[in-house]
């Protein structure tokens, strides 16, 4: 920041920064990087947004409306993801250990995709090709290193032989398409990349986030419960994106018309013929799409009714993924989840009552995961298993203290200064001293505890 950047806003060099630096961060930590961005470009006198969004700053409404309905999430993470993988130099990598990363790209591009891997044998003549023909590729299940001979590609070693743009891939020299595109995407969960292949692509996390998988399980829900709704709700969508791509090529054709006329336009009538269809054109799709903006209002109000049965079951998800950290072998994939939350609405109780039949398909989904999962683990993980599932169950509810869970598995941390004398130790000492400590720092989480060292001292026995 400084004098060499006064023609610059505040969001431009913000959405810069995102692009270039914060796309392999999760969320929380991008929000963090985000505030202090704009509190710094305050304090320099860089004119900014109070509240920044890379959506507003960088988002076509089009464009996102078509993602979301390849099957991006509609969450602001992965809308985000997807603007920046769509304005960064480099060739996007993914961290994607559920696979929604994989299978929007395939959606996206799914009239001309070349889907590779590193293990095929032919996998250089396919890419090679692609980059011949403009096609876009997609490699799959990328490791922790790359292959050496991709390295041209990644740098964008473009050189141009008689006007026309060519890269040398492995021994063989490519006439390079500008229309080429190519993906990366890992299965991995937490890859560590080295440096030199870090600064190469750009790193983007779309581990999915507790709010972004409760919108899924709400169209999951939703869609069998009322197909009707979800029905109705995709076709506003789509109906929606077309109606804002029309208004774009409205105004991109008025622009033409006017800057391609010369002297009054008023005389030239193929003009005023095209600006008089376009304003007829312009105010019908505005009053469809107040229609369509009323409808989606009702819909969503609908919708809602079931989001209790959406934010239990991304709960759920998040209490079996952190099981893979007890042991690597305990994986679950999205897709198999899902597919256990469809069975659970079809088997479970029917109601005509939406708060009881929420009560039913909660309880009966929550005995199907836990049987299902339980069947998977060791015996020595089970009660694990189950504590968490009871943990998050009332942490979500809002029914458990979590600091006071967190004292219950750390037992707290010692400040230090003087600690009173343990009073068991005349007694046999059956209160160990790391005990007596954790039993003094408890008074620190509650008024309900307060007091208790000084009870245990005076009644030892």
């Amino acid at each position: 920041l400084g004098d060499q950047y006064t023609n610059l806003t505040g969001d431009m060099i913000i959405s810069a920064g995102v692009i270039g630096y914060l796309g392999a961060f999760t969320m929380t930590y991008r929000e963090k990087a985000i505030h202090q961005w704009v509190k710094l470009c305050k304090t320099m006198g860089v004119p900014s947004s109070s509240k920044f969004s890379l959506t507003e700053a960088l988002g076509d409404p089009v464009k996102i409306r078509e993602w979301t309905i390849c099957g991006l999430p509609n969450d602001s993470f992965s809308i985000d993801n997807g603007i920046v993988m769509a304005n960064a130099r480099r060739w996007p990598l993914l961290i994607d250990p559920q696979g929604q990363a994989n299978k929007w790209i395939k959606e996206m591009e799914k009239a001309d995709v070349r889907v590779i891997k590193l293990s095929d044998s032919d996998y250089l003549r396919t890419l090679e090709n692609a980059i011949q023909f403009g096609l876009p590729v997609l490699l799959e299940n990328v490791m922790e290193e790359l292959d050496p001979s991709l390295e041209p590609l990644l740098l964008k070693n473009i050189f141009k032989v008689g006007g026309t743009n060519y890269i040398q891939l492995g021994d063989t020299q490519i006439e390079y398409s500008k229309d080429f595109r190519f993906y990366m995407t890992t299965a991995m969960r937490n890859p560590h990349y080295l440096p030199e292949i870090a600064v190469k692509v750009t790193l983007l996390n779309f581990m999915i986030t507790q709010e972004g998988l409760s919108d899924q399980m709400l169209g999951v829900v939703v869609a069998e419960e009322r197909p009707d709704l979800e029905e109705q709700r995709s076709e506003l969508v789509i109906q929606s994106a077309e109606n804002k791509k029309k208004l774009q090529d409205i105004e991109s054709e008025i622009l033409r018309v006017l800057s391609s006329s010369s002297g009054n336009i008023l005389d030239d009538e193929e003009a005023v013929d095209i600006l008089q269809s376009s304003k007829v054109l312009s105010d019908d799709i505005t009053i469809k799409q107040a229609a369509a903006a009323e409808t989606e209002i009702k819909i969503d109000e609908a919708r809602q009714g079931y989001k209790p049965v959406a934010s239990h079951s991304s709960t759920l998800y998040f209490c079996v993924t952190d099981m893979g950290n007890i042991d690597p072998m305990y994986q679950y994939s999205l897709g198999w989840f899902n597919g256990l939350f469809t069975r659970a609405i079809t088997e479970s109780e029917q109601s005509e009552d939406l708060d009881q039949r929420l009560e039913n398909l909660n309880g009966f989904f929550t005995y199907l995961l836990f049987q299902n999962v339980s069947r998977s683990l060791f015996e020595k993980d089970k009660l694990l298993f189950a504590f968490l599932l009871c943990c998050k169950i009332k942490a979500a509810g809002g029914n458990l203290d979590l600091q006071e869970l967190r004292f219950l598995l750390t037992g707290g941390v010692s400040l230090g200064g003087e600690v009173a004398p343990n009073p068991t130790a005349e007694d046999g000492m059956w209160l160990s001293d790391r005990s007596w400590g954790e039993l003094i720092r408890t008074e620190t989480l509650a008024p309900a505890w307060e007091g208790i060292s000084a009870h245990v001292s005076e009644n030892p026995s």
